[in-house]
């Protein structure tokens, strides 16, 4: 009757400790998405930041392209 019983108990024991372990991979992996979304959301502002900065570069390289061309344009005639 030992034996049984001990094998019972062993067998619960066993998966108390799967169980807590269960609980800190899910506890750990909410943790891992919030930081994931977090980052995200970082990368997107930062994104929009790089849009905003790059529209008046660009508009300033195009009228440099425009202004080169009729540069050139006039002495070639």
């Amino acid at each position: 009757m030992f034996w049984p019983m001990l094998a019972i108990a062993l067998g619960f024991c066993g998966l108390a400790v799967l169980a807590v372990l269960a609980a800190r991979v899910f506890a750990e992996v909410r943790r891992l998405a919030q930081q994931v979304a977090e980052s995200s959301r970082r990368i997107n502002r930062a994104a929009d930041d790089l849009e905003r900065a790059a529209v008046p570069l660009a508009a300033r390289a195009a009228r440099g392209v425009q202004d080169a061309r009729s540069v050139h344009g006039a002495r070639q005639s």
